[in-house]
């Protein structure tokens, strides 16, 4: 990519052919500047834009331009864009569900846990009481729940494997960090191929839960300590970092990162991140750095 192309117009078709509209979309862009050619990243798919200058003017065109289709649009710099560490959330993000919500399920609750679930990722109440409140609920459950969960209810969003292997083939660090539990993030992390792991505890008696979730709890601020650990642990900058999530204990996050993405997110976190995937899977977080369709690894 020449220097002289500072920002790069990055769209991502899911559920349609990207091909009939990047004439349009590169005319959103060369309305706004000098515009460079479309380079396709996968064929039909995925493709960059690059341009000069006013970067929020033509990230806002060009969504205009392509509104009520499918496509992923977003705005990032064409320098340092292949990053060297991912930090990712995991409930409905890397995988496809709400570890607790499905616990809830397990013995009657879930509508009542999934309320007080989508408050909270809404940013609506505070993090802490709120998985404190939910926990308390499952007093009483027996362990074999919890596998039971994740053998039936645990999948991973498409996507989640091409992510983190094709990064790590590129000589990135992946971590998972969760607001859930060690005991689906440990799971998840090996599944994937995660380096290492961060989530709360849910205290049990050898049998069943008690109720109670190990202190310190593991919410926004510790997930934004996990991220900047890591940055210390690997000698590199935030503008290094990828971080994605989807509630409103990953903003914190999101923000601090070079790269962050909301991941069919919650308004909150959309409307605050620097990057939305709204509609493709989580390959748009490889697109998004440039990556090629050839370079993935499945």
């Amino acid at each position: 990519m020449p220097d002289f192309f500072p920002y790069v117009l990055n769209v991502v078709a899911a559920r349609s052919d990207a091909t009939h509209r990047a004439g349009e979309l590169r005319a959103a862009v060369a309305a706004q500047g000098r515009a460079g050619d479309i380079d396709w990243l996968a064929e039909s798919v995925a493709f960059d834009i690059p341009f000069v200058e006013k970067p929020n003017e033509t990230l806002l065109a060009a969504r205009a331009a392509a509104a009520n289709t499918p496509l992923d649009i977003n705005v990032v710099h064409s320098k340092g864009r292949r990053k060297k560490l991912l930090v990712a959330d995991m409930d409905s993000t890397i995988i496809t569900c709400e570890c607790l919500d499905e616990l809830a399920d397990m013995m009657g609750l879930k509508p009542r846990i999934a309320a007080i679930t989508a408050r909270a990722m809404n940013g609506e109440i505070e993090f802490s009481a709120a998985l404190r409140e939910r926990v308390r609920l499952l007093r009483g459950l027996h362990l074999e729940a919890l596998e039971r969960v994740f053998r039936e209810r645990v999948r991973l969003t498409p996507g989640a494997r091409e992510l983190v292997g094709t990064m790590r083939h590129a000589g990135a660090r992946a971590v998972l960090v969760s607001g859930g539990f060690t005991f689906f993030t440990e799971r998840v992390a090996r599944e994937v191929g995660f380096h290492a792991q961060r989530a709360n505890v849910l205290v049990n008696d050898g049998a069943r839960l008690t109720g109670a979730v190990a202190e310190p709890i593991l919410g926004r601020e510790a997930k934004l300590q996990a991220l900047e650990d890591a940055v210390a642990d690997l000698g590199i900058s935030f503008d290094d970092v990828l971080a994605t999530g989807d509630g409103a204990n990953d903003l914190d996050m999101i923000r601090r990162a070079g790269l962050g993405v909301a991941y069919h997110a919650r308004p909150i976190v959309a409307q605050a991140a620097g990057a939305r995937i709204d509609h493709a899977d989580l390959k748009a977080l490889l697109y998004l750095q440039g990556y090629r369709k050839n370079e993935i690894v499945r």
